[in-house]
C-alpha cells in the first residue's frame, strides 16, 4: 500500500485520471482509495523543478517493471535535475523530500547568456589552434631533425632501403644507373639518397667557392665539395656539366651527387665526387718529386682527359664538345695509381654543333689569371668560335707541364717546385701584371737545356713550346699531344 498523489502539469494530471480504470503498465492501480495505490512492486516519490515550479509525484510500480531487480530506471535520481526515492513497505513514499538544486550548464536551463554562449564557441575554436600549432611545430622540427642526419657520428641508412641495396657500392651503382654506357651520373633521385646518409670526416680544402671535405658513405671515401650560397651559380653550373651526356672518364672527376642541404643556418650546396688521397697535382708535386715514368704518366693522363673533354660524340646518345677555362694544377687530382682526374668544371663552357652556339654560364668568376691564355688577357679572344677556348686549355696545360717536369727527378737531380712565371710576377698577380709579361714582353717559362739531354724531357719541352705559341690556333691539340705522349710511353716503356 502507498500514498498516491499527483501534483503536475495539467496534460500529466489527465492522462493518469483517464487511466485509474484502466491499469497502466507503470501504476498498475488495483485498489484506489482516497490517495492510495496498491502494487506488489515499489512505492515511488519524486520531487523536480518543471518552468520554475516545484513538482511532487508520488506513485506506486508494478513488479514487472523492477528490472534491473533493487534500483530500476524509474528510481533514478539525476543530481540537480529530479530527486527520487523508491521504497517497499506500507506508506514508505510520504517522505519530504526536497527539491533538486539546480546548477549552471545542467540542461534543465533552456537559454543560455551570453559568457556561456563565448565560452562554448571560443573554446573549441581556441583549442583547434592550439593543436594546429603544435603540429606546424612538429612538423618543422622533424623537418629540421632530417636535415641535420649528416652531422651524425654514425651513418644513417634510413632511407637506403628505399632504392639502394645494402652491398651495392659507388661504383656499382654508377655502373648499374647511369644513364649510358659513359655515364652521366646517377638519378636524381639516388644522388639525394646518397648525398644525405655521407658523413663528414675532416675538411682537406678550401677556396673561393667554398670548403671540400672527406666524406663516408658506407665504408668507403667520397669527395665533398661545399659550396656557399653565394656560389650557387657555380655549384648548378658544375653539376650540370658533370651530368653531362657521356661525359665519365677515367682521366676525368668522377661525380657521384649533386644536393642542396640546409643545416640549420644556411642552406649549404654539396657536390659529392670521388676521393683521391693524393690531393691535387700542386699539392702531390709540392710533397714529392717524380720519375720519368711518373711524369709520362702525369702528362698523358691529363692529356686523355681534356681530349675527352674537348671531344664531341655525335649520335643520339652524343657529348657535346666542353672547355674547361680553368685549368690548372689545382685543379688536377692525383689518383692512387698515379694519374690525373681533371675537376673543378664549374666555368666550363658546352659548344652544341647543331645549333653552333656555346653555352655560356652567366658567372661573373674569371679564370685564374696565372694560367690565363694571352689572347684571355689582352681580351682578343674570339666567344662566338669554340676551339678558341680549347686552344686557352692547351696553353695552360703547357704551363702545368711545366710544373711536371721540373720536378722530375732524372739522375738523382729534381728542382724545387715553383709555379709558372714566379720569377716574373707576385704571388697574386694582377691581369695587368699578366698582361705585360705575357702579351706584352712575350716572355714564357725557362726550359732549362739540359732538359735535351733526356728524351722524355726533351719531348716535354717541345710539346710546351707548341702549347705556349701566342696565336691560339697554331698551338696544339689535346689529341695530338695525347698520341705524342703516347708514343713516349711505349719508347719508355712505361706501364699505364
Amino acid at each position: 500500500m502507498c500514498s498516491f498523489w499527483l501534483q503536475l502539469a495539467p496534460c500529466w494530471t489527465s492522462h493518469v485520471k483517464n487511466n485509474l480504470n484502466h491499469p497502466s503498465p507503470l501504476l498498475m492501480f488495483f485498489i484506489r482509495t482516497g490517495f492510495e495505490c496498491e502494487t506488489d512492486g515499489a512505492c515511488m516519490a519524486s520531487t523536480f523543478i518543471s518552468q520554475g515550479k516545484e513538482e511532487h509525484v508520488r506513485i506506486c510500480i508494478a513488479r514487472e517493471h523492477l528490472v534491473p531487480p533493487g534500483q530500476p530506471f524509474y528510481c533514478l535520481s539525476a543530481e540537480g535535475l529530479l530527486n527520487t526515492h523508491c521504497c517497499y513497505e506500507d506508506y514508505c513514499n510520504s517522505v519530504d523530500l526536497k527539491a533538486p538544486v539546480p546548477r549552471k550548464g545542467d540542461g534543465w536551463s533552456g537559454t543560455w547568456g551570453p559568457v556561456e554562449l563565448v565560452a562554448v564557441i571560443a573554446g573549441p575554436v581556441f583549442l583547434m589552434c592550439v593543436v594546429l600549432m603544435g603540429g606546424v611545430f612538429l612538423f618543422q622540427y622533424h623537418q629540421r631533425a632530417y636535415s641535420h642526419r649528416q652531422r651524425l657520428d654514425v651513418e644513417d641508412p634510413s632511407c637506403d632501403h628505399l632504392y639502394l641495396a645494402k652491398d651495392k657500392t659507388l661504383q656499382d651503382l654508377i655502373y648499374d644507373m647511369s644513364t649510358s654506357g659513359s655515364g652521366s651520373g646517377l638519378p636524381l633521385f639516388v644522388q639525394r639518397t646518397v648525398a644525405r646518409t655521407i658523413v663528414l670526416q675532416e675538411i682537406i680544402g678550401k677556396g673561393r667557392f667554398g670548403e671540400v671535405w672527406r666524406g663516408k658513405w658506407r665504408g668507403g671515401d667520397v669527395a665533398v665539395k661545399i659550396f656557399s650560397s653565394r656560389e650557387e651559380r657555380s655549384w648548378f653550373r658544375e653539376a650540370e656539366i658533370y651530368q653531362t651526356i657521356m661525359l665519365r672518364h677515367d682521366n676525368i672527376l668522377g661525380f657521384i651527387a649533386a644536393d642542396n642541404k640546409d643545416n640549420g643556418t644556411w642552406t649549404q650546396l654539396w657536390l659529392v665526387s670521388d676521393y683521391h688521397e693524393h690531393g691535387s697535382l700542386f699539392d702531390y708535386l709540392n710533397h714529392y718529386s717524380v720519375t720519368i715514368e711518373g711524369m709520362i704518366k702525369l702528362a698523358l693522363s691529363a692529356a686523355s682527359g681534356l681530349a675527352h673533354l674537348h671531344m664531341e660524340i655525335l649520335g643520339t646518345q652524343g657529348k657535346p664538345g666542353i672547355a674547361h677555362r680553368d685549368l690548372k694544377s689545382k685543379n688536377i687530382l692525383v689518383k692512387k695509381n698515379g694519374m690525373c682526374a681533371i675537376a673543378d668544371l664549374g666555368l666550363a663552357v658546352r659548344h652544341e654543333s647543331i645549333t653552333d652556339t656555346i653555352d655560356i654560364a652567366p658567372n661573373q668568376r674569371v679564370g685564374t689569371k696565372r694560367y690565363m691564355a694571352p689572347e684571355v688577357l689582352d681580351e682578343t679572344i674570339n666567344m662566338k668560335h669554340f676551339d678558341s677556348f680549347k686552344c686557352a686549355d692547351i696553353y695552360a696545360l703547357g704551363l702545368v707541364y711545366w710544373e711536371v717536369a721540373r720536378r722530375c727527378n732524372t739522375g738523382g737531380i729534381h728542382e724545387e717546385y715553383q709555379l709558372p712565371y714566379f720569377d716574373l710576377v707576385p704571388s697574386d698577380p694582377s691581369i695587368e701584371e699578366m698582361r705585360k709579361v705575357v702579351c706584352d714582353q712575350r716572355l714564357r717559362p725557362n726550359v732549362p737545356n739540359w732538359w735535351q739531354s733526356y728524351e722524355s724531357l726533351r719531348v716535354m719541352g717541345k710539346i710546351m713550346r707548341e702549347c705556349w705559341y701566342a696565336n691560339g690556333a697554331a698551338r696544339l691539340t689535346a689529341l695530338r699531344i695525347k698520341k705524342t705522349l703516347s708514343q713516349l710511353s711505349v719508347d719508355e716503356d712505361v706501364k699505364m
